[in-house]
């Protein structure tokens, strides 16, 4: 081993080591919802050392890197042992995704992956590529993964390599290191947006879907759906019912789709999903808040017009710009929700908020009212009530002097 290869080991490991203990501080919000951060929490920069580069001088006399990582991003999130744990979904150069533990102490830094990534059970020969899995610690006592699982259409034309089939993929685990596949899920329509609700309903496996025609687009798939399993073990939609809808010149226009499964709060359960529209530029991700009754968890009762989290600054550019995604949050204890989501398919970040503060934000702002006359009808309301309180607030102080 040459000076030169030890003093570039050297300061790759600082380097590394630097990026993944630096500290994340919050960037508070104008808007009192959340507060975004000023660091992504994860990059490709997170991934090992060990995953990238040969240390062996005898077989990497450059030092060089043999496997490159292009990016962390759409990672399922959940609380386990006091850690925060992502599901990361990682891609390589090779533009192959495979998925990787990464746990933090704290929930907005120090995020470190896992020795090993994740081995699945290949159980399917034509699988190409696994991505996106939502993690739900479900009443039966198992934490449950269901992920995308996308292979080559076998219908495709002659020389169409973009055509694909999407299937949802599920495994299990009581620990998070011993991994259990089941058989895919059976749906009547394409799956890669299918999400596990954490408890029972009408003593079955409840699951939130996204019907679509085909791989990309949803065509005649109205948004959202609901349906009952019998056994999770051989999991098959035989009813579907589409409980959150697309609309026309919406933020979800073009696709709308479950995050993680919903926050249980005391007056409903607390959504996170995306929403998709058509643009000059493509397609355009945002993230939004619906909520649903906890006597049925199908019946909408708040969803706010417009979105939560859309991209900014630096959050717009990346493998695929202009796009946010959610799959994974988490709820402590003490009321605080970490939202963990990407940025334009490249990298991972988190905001902060309260359980308190997302469910006042579902029901005290105004549905959307699919036209500009309502829009504006809703502002004026608002410019209305604030002139009323504020002439009651001068009244009141004319009347102490």
């Amino acid at each position: 081993m040459n000076e030169s290869y030890s003093k570039r080991l050297w300061l790759l490991k600082e380097a590394h080591e630097s990026l993944i203990t630096r500290p994340n501080h919050a960037i508070h919000s104008g808007n009192g919802i959340f507060e975004r951060y000023q660091h992504p929490v994860l990059t490709n920069e997170h991934a090992p050392l060990e995953w990238r580069y040969d240390f062996n001088p005898a077989t990497n006399p450059w030092l060089m890197e043999r496997i490159g990582i292009n990016c962390t991003l759409n990672s399922g999130a959940i609380k386990w042992d006091g850690k925060y744990l992502l599901m990361v979904r990682v891609e390589g150069n090779d533009r192959k995704s495979f998925f990787a533990i990464a746990e933090s102490p704290n929930g907005v830094d120090n995020f470190r992956f896992r020795d090993y990534p994740l081995q699945l059970p290949d159980t399917d020969p034509s699988e190409t590529n696994v991505y996106d899995m939502r993690l739900t610690a479900h009443e039966d006592g198992w934490v449950y993964g269901i992920f995308c699982s996308e292979s080559l259409d076998p219908d495709a034309a002659p020389g169409d390599l973009s055509s694909a089939v999407a299937k949802a993929g599920i495994i299990r685990t009581k620990d998070l290191k011993n991994w259990e596949r089941l058989p895919n899920l059976i749906s009547p329509s394409q799956q890669r947006n299918v999400v596990l609700h954490p408890e029972f309903v009408e003593g079955k496996y409840a699951l939130y879907t996204r019907p679509q025609d085909s791989f990309i687009d949803a065509g005649n798939g109205g948004g959202i759906g609901w349906a009952l399993i019998d056994d999770i073990t051989h999991a098959e939609i035989k009813e579907e019912t589409i409980i959150n809808h697309r609309h026309y010149h919406t933020i979800k226009e073009t696709k709308n789709g479950e995050g993680p499964h919903p926050i249980k709060t005391p007056k409903g359960w607390l959504h996170l999903a995306h929403g998709v529209r058509a643009c000059a530029a493509g397609l355009r991700y945002v993230l939004y808040l619906y909520m649903t009754s906890l006597e049925d968890p199908t019946k909408v009762i708040a969803e706010p017009g417009g979105y939560l989290l859309a991209p900014m600054g630096e959050e717009r550019i990346g493998d695929v710009s202009n796009v946010l995604f959610s799959n994974g949050w988490i709820a402590d204890d003490g009321g605080t929700v970490y939202i963990y989501y990407a940025s334009s398919d490249t990298r991972m970040h988190v905001a902060t908020s309260t359980v308190n503060r997302l469910v006042d934000y579902c029901f005290h702002t105004p549905a959307d009212g699919f036209r500009s006359a309502s829009s504006v009808g809703e502002i004026c309301k608002l410019v209305k009530k604030n002139k009323e309180y504020s002439g009651q607030k001068s009244a009141r102080l004319e009347s102490l002097v």
